[in-house]
Parts: C-alpha cells; sequence; structure tokens
C-alpha cells in the first residue's frame, strides 16, 4: 500500500514540473518576439497587427518572424542593376549596388552597407548555430544574416533575404 501512495505522489510531482516546464516554455516563445524591441530601440515603432496588415504573409515571416526564404529562389538572388536596395517592411536604404556580388551562397550577398547605422547586429544562436543576425535600424525587421567569410575587402558577407528586400533603380543623369 505504501508503494501504491509513493508512485502516485511520485507521479503528481511529475505531472506538476510537467506541466510547469510546459508553461514557462509557453511564456519564452510568447517572450521572444518582445525581446527584439527590447533590446534595440528603433525608430519606426508599429504593432504587429499593422505589419501583418502591410506585408505579404512570406514577407512577414522573414521580416518579422526571423524566417529565411529557400536558397537561390529570390528575386535579389541573381539582380545585378545599379541601384539601391531597400528594407521591404520600411523603405530604409540599406545597401548599395555596388556592395553586392555573387557568393554563390542563394542569397543577394553584400560587403557592406549603404551607410554605418542601417544594419543592427544582434548575436543569434538558433537552430544550434551561433550567427550574426542583421536587422533594419530603422524598423528592426529581420534581414539574414552577416558573416566574416566574404571575398572583398571589408571581409563581410551579408547574406540578405530577397523577400527583405525592395529595389531601387539608379535613375540615369542626362547629358
Amino acid at each position: 500500500m505504501k508503494k501504491i501512495i509513493l508512485n502516485r505522489i511520485w507521479l503528481g510531482a511529475m505531472a506538476i514540473i510537467l506541466i510547469v516546464s510546459c508553461q514557462n516554455r509557453v511564456k519564452s516563445q510568447e517572450n521572444k518576439s518582445q525581446m527584439k524591441k527590447k533590446e534595440f530601440i528603433f525608430k519606426m515603432e508599429k504593432p504587429e497587427s499593422e505589419w501583418k496588415k502591410e506585408l505579404t504573409p512570406e514577407q512577414y515571416y522573414v521580416l518579422r518572424e526571423a524566417g529565411t526564404e529557400r536558397p537561390f529562389t529570390g528575386k535579389y538572388n541573381m539582380h545585378f542593376e545599379e541601384g539601391v536596395y531597400k528594407c521591404a517592411a520600411c523603405g530604409e536604404k540599406l545597401f548599395s549596388s555596388s556592395s553586392k556580388f555573387d557568393s554563390h551562397c542563394g542569397w543577394p550577398s553584400f560587403d557592406e552597407e549603404i551607410e554605418k547605422g542601417k544594419i543592427v547586429e544582434r548575436l543569434d544562436r538558433s537552430h544550434g548555430m551561433t550567427r550574426m543576425e542583421i536587422l533594419c535600424g530603422n524598423c528592426g525587421s529581420h534581414l539574414g544574416h552577416v558573416f566574416n567569410d566574404g571575398p572583398t575587402n571589408t571581409g563581410l558577407r551579408y547574406c540578405v533575404n530577397s523577400l527583405s528586400l525592395d529595389f531601387e533603380k539608379e535613375k540615369k543623369k542626362e547629358e
């Protein structure tokens, strides 16, 4: 009889531990998106409900939920016109076409931001990796990651999702 009672107490304790653990995990997931906003102060702040209305579902997944598009599928991967690449969420100018190169990684790659402060870096330990996530310095939207394996003088490779970019073609000067 004592054994049965002890087993029931043990099972009850394990159930409580499991419930508390699950509740903490759910709270952690709920707070994850809030953490991004607490780490940095961005010039443009909007409720997520507004971003959902303004962006396509695919853009929202990449820009606001830190998703990644499949490699070699983005419209700017092999795009080499002259102009400026801007944040698809807020329109902030991020990269010049002169800093773009083909890294053969499947995503648009740049070796420097258009101006210091346009990109914010944050440590990313998701998916069992340690990387530097890059965010738009204006609105905090996820752009991709930066790596220190670039082939140019900067040594950097900003690996960016096409879905997080818009492109503004350079206007030709009339002679």
